[in-house]
């Protein structure tokens, strides 16, 4: 008996490893369509508005400055870069989806108010100077997501905006072209900037100003900051969120940055002082499928462990074909699991899949056991066992503890349901013999 207890042991754990063949496979299909998925979006962001990042408003000049060396005359372009004083941001996000067959893309659609000032002492320099440009910019990252109805007022005025930066760095983006000798007359420059952009899930907005401020607000309940800078205060709800960022030119020191962009062509950390948003999807079928698929190992030894409990106990045998059909019956779980929620979503997806796979397994072990009621019970153990998974994995910050506590809770039951059995003759003894 000892030596048939020995050998189950040994067909049992070649027949879990075996199983891990198919977990592997859905494991690769779920990476299949989740990459797929990914490419769809690559794909509609082609085609309609990619992430976004605006940059401005700032006040880009260019001068011509002649000099005379060895008796020849020669002109150079001089660049002035101005900051705002002040830089006071509202936006407003509005979310929709596009969707290529079962895939979808998540883009929205925000209208930005700028307001705030700019101190033109910094521009006298230029008097009497031969300007080749002078301009008010606001650099985007994805020119195609600019709306109808964005403008830009300055001293009362409201100017045409003209495609591009006119900056190699910066090339995507607007401008509009000033006059030197009006925005000299006073020595605060006003602004005002209404700027509707369409993008797909990320915006993020540069801290141009010497104090700039941030209130964003949207219709999505996922909500992940992104840049150098976290909201001073956020309020998420499940159908929306709002936050608010401050900081000032001591905190970024963006000026020094952005003359390294604009004139020695270094831009990558100019680029990343941002502060912003990324919608992120909150019902991610594919990440939590595979997350869910990373449980199949123990799912699998749990169910084999109560049919070996079941061998000891009754000392019935287990024909090692019938695990193998319960184990392919588990490993399908998965499989229903992400074609199911690509159609229903995660949550009735896995209802459905959890169901249905108790349901055949306790009609198999009714049978296999000619015990309806043992069927019965083995249908609520496995929905049990199913209903924690899905706790393990809604709890992301508790997953390793909760699995932990699991995996002690059940070995601590088959310790004490096998306390009293003698395992060279696989008979259980009576409490009074154990010493």
């Amino acid at each position: 008996m000892k030596q048939k207890i020995e050998t189950k042991l040994v067909i049992i754990i070649g027949l879990i490893v075996l199983l891990l063949i198919p977990i592997f496979m859905i494991q690769n299909l779920i990476d299949e369509r989740a990459d797929l998925q990914d490419q769809v979006q690559a794909d509609i962001a082609k085609s309609s508005s990619a992430e976004q990042q605006i940059i401005g408003p700032f006040i880009h000049a260019e001068y011509i400055e002649t000099s005379t060396r060895d008796g020849k005359t020669i002109d150079h372009v001089v660049s002035v870069l101005l900051l705002p004083e002040s830089l006071n941001i509202d936006s407003t996000l509005s979310t929709f989806e596009k969707y290529r067959g079962i895939y979808k893309a998540l883009l929205y659609r925000s209208k930005n108010r700028f307001d705030g000032v700019f101190d033109t002492a910094s521009l006298k320099p230029l008097a009497g100077k031969k300007i080749k440009r002078l301009n008010l910019v606001m650099a985007i990252a994805d020119i195609r997501g600019i709306g109808q109805g964005s403008q830009i007022s300055m001293n009362d005025h409201t100017y045409k905006l003209l495609p591009g930066t006119q900056i190699a760095q910066l090339p995507e983006g607007v401008r509009i072209e000033l006059d030197y000798a009006s925005i000299m007359e006073a020595p605060i420059l006003p602004y005002q900037i209404d700027l509707n952009l369409q993008g797909m899930r990320k915006l993020a907005l540069a801290p141009v100003g010497k104090e700039t401020s941030l209130t964003m607000q949207a219709d999505w309940p996922h909500p992940s900051f992104v840049g150098d800078y976290l909201p001073i205060e956020s309020n998420i709800s499940q159908q929306s969120f709002s936050a608010s960022w401050q900081t000032n030119y001591f905190a970024t020191n963006l000026q020094e940055l952005f003359n390294h962009c604009l004139f020695q062509n270094e831009c990558a950390q100019f680029k990343q002082r941002s502060m912003g948003v990324n919608l992120v999807d909150g019902v991610n079928h594919y990440l939590k499928s595979y997350r869910a698929s990373n449980y199949a190992l123990l799912v699998i030894l749990l169910v084999f462990a109560s049919f070996f409990l079941l061998e000891v106990l009754r000392g019935e045998p287990i024909h090692p074909v019938q695990y193998g059909f319960v184990g392919l019956a588990l490993a399908v779980f998965y499989l229903l699991l992400i074609s199911l929620s690509e159609h229903l979503g995660f949550n009735l997806a896995y209802l459905l899949s959890a169901l249905s796979s108790a349901f055949l397994l306790s009609i198999y072990v009714a049978g296999m056991l000619k015990n309806s009621k043992h069927g019965g019970f083995f249908f609520l153990g496995v929905v049990f066992l199913y209903g924690l998974l899905f706790g393990l994995l809604s709890a992301e910050d508790y997953a390793l503890l909760m699995g932990s506590v699991l995996v002690f809770a059940v070995l601590s039951l088959i310790m004490m349901l096998t306390r009293t059995v003698n395992w060279y003759s696989t008979k259980p003894q009576a409490d009074n013999e154990v010493t």
